[in-house]
């Protein structure tokens, strides 16, 4: 759960509304309650002050023979009614006989005059609690709608009344009042309150998280395919943070682009503007006279003209926009293996499975291509296999041969170094093959790292697997949001010979 939290905006934002609600709900209730059980307990004791009075009245104007039945009807679930001669005694005592009052059973009438018969039901049994104050208070004329006084006292914790008042034949009326506590704030009813204001709240939570997270995700994956060198320009609408935040990446992703095609045309220039003093001392050089002089000095320049021409070449490559596109890796590789296989190289190709990624395949033929001939040049013979992970496309190039020291093992990536001091273009290269396959792969996503095995090198070009068609949108957002990221970037360096 903590997992979730931290990874899920939606349910942090979920999270966040139904903890509001609870606060606000949990205040309002405490407001609320103190309100509503002051609120409550003035109207009952005004309803039943009001009825007390009412129900004096009535017995003063009726008959004394008709007294105790009109007492008797008037007692409700509720409370009770009786008549004493005598005032009431001490508190105490009085509130034990309103409690023996209010448990007895209501009486049923036929019709007045005729004897009582008691209800079959059962009677109402009030809480016998006593209150904190538990004597007889002096109820004057204005507090209540007689005028005259009467006594007053609570007789429990609850909404326990009791009141006695002298009637004009000099006798008291009686009057018990004992109903239940109210209901409490949590009932059914606040409860599907509760419940449909939190499934809102969800709801509109969710609406909101998906409308903030929904343009991240387009800029993740947008910068995962600029990273892999395709173009991905995001719309530029919605509000305005979100608006300016697009227009941002777009700008920078066309800042990054020109800054490559400037750094590209300038060094196809530079290449371009060597060939004529290249030519030019080629020329000056025939005219020595001594022959050995001259013969090194035609082998220095041939040098220079051939790295000028791979600069060019690696220019070209790098200036080439080429479509990212589905294609199977498998298939790629093994043709690659098979043509040069046709013209005499040692390489094979261990058979598997069907691999889809989107890639630029003539780059990415290329950059395997350099490490099947690095592999075939330094180690006499190549095995090359497609392996497919959870989150990688490996394509694993082993040789024979007998490896590189460990202290060149970064060394053999940079343009123009060569293991092979010779210098010799036959059997050292030129010392650009690594260098134009990392680059490739690298804007691709990926990688490409060397280890020396026991008996020979093993050369790895690790790419992102992304899959291809409208399904990859959603699993590779899905791969970026909730699981954690492979290791695109470089790992550790092993050692390989350089072309």
């Amino acid at each position: 759960m903590t997992r979730l939290w931290t990874r899920s905006l939606t349910i942090q934002f979920i999270g966040l509304m139904l903890l509001a609600l609870a606060v606000s709900q949990g205040l309002g209730a405490v407001l609320f309650l103190g309100e509503r059980s002051e609120a409550l307990h003035k109207a009952a004791k005004a309803e039943f002050l009001s009825r007390c009075a009412s129900i004096a009245q009535v017995v003063e104007s009726t008959p004394p023979n008709l007294r105790d039945d009109i007492l008797n009807a008037s007692g409700t679930t509720y409370s009770r009614f009786w008549y004493t001669p005598d005032a009431p005694g001490d508190a105490v005592a009085w509130r034990g006989e309103a409690f023996s009052q209010l448990g007895r059973p209501l009486p049923s009438f036929a019709s007045l005059g005729s004897p009582a018969k008691l209800s079959s039901g059962s009677s109402f049994t009030p809480s016998t609690e006593p209150p904190p104050e538990s004597s007889w208070r002096d109820l004057p004329p204005q507090a209540w709608p007689l005028s005259r006084p009467a006594k007053f006292q609570y007789i429990n914790n609850s909404n326990g009344m009791g009141l006695a008042v002298q009637l004009k034949d000099g006798g008291w009326l009686n009057t018990a009042l004992a109903k239940p506590a109210p209901a409490g704030f949590w009932t059914m009813q606040s409860t599907v309150s509760m419940g449909l204001a939190a499934v809102l709240l969800c709801g509109i939570a969710a609406f909101i998280a998906r409308g903030i997270t929904r343009p991240m995700r387009q800029m993740a994956l947008a910068s995962e395919a600029v990273g892999r060198g395709e173009q991905r320009t995001l719309p530029e609408t919605g509000p305005d943070d979100i608006r300016q935040t697009a227009e941002a990446f777009n700008l920078m992703q066309a800042r990054l682009q020109r800054f490559i095609d400037d750094r590209t045309r300038m060094l196809a220039a530079i290449g371009h503007d060597l060939r004529t003093p290249i030519t030019s001392l080629r020329l000056r050089a025939e005219f020595v006279q001594d022959e050995e002089t001259r013969e090194k000095m035609l082998a220095t320049i041939d040098e220079l003209r051939a790295m000028t021409e791979a600069g060019l070449a690696f220019a070209r490559e790098e200036s080439v926009i080429e479509e990212t596109r589905a294609v199977d890796v498998r298939s790629l590789v093994e043709s690659m293996c098979d043509d040069l296989a046709e013209i005499g190289h040692d390489v094979s190709f261990v058979e598997g499975p069907r691999v889809k990624l989107r890639c630029r395949p003539d780059s990415l033929r290329r950059a395997a291509r350099n490490l099947v001939e690095n592999a075939v040049r330094y180690g006499g013979r190549a095995r090359v296999s497609v392996v497919e992970t959870s989150q990688t496309v490996e394509i694993v190039v082993e040789d024979d041969g007998p490896g590189i020291p460990a202290e060149a093992m970064e060394k053999v990536f940079a343009p123009f170094f060569r293991l092979e001091e010779s210098r010799n273009r036959e059997t050292g290269g030129m010392g650009l093959g690594l260098a134009i396959s990392r680059t490739i792969v690298r804007r691709h996503g990926g990688d490409v790292t060397l280890t020396n095995r026991d008996s020979g090198l093993r050369a790895v070009i690790t790419l992102p697997a992304f899959e291809a068609g409208a399904e990859a949108e959603s699993r590779s957002l899905r791969r970026l949001f909730r699981t954690p990221a492979a290791p695109y970037g470089p790992t550790k360096q092993a050692v390989s010979p350089s072309s």
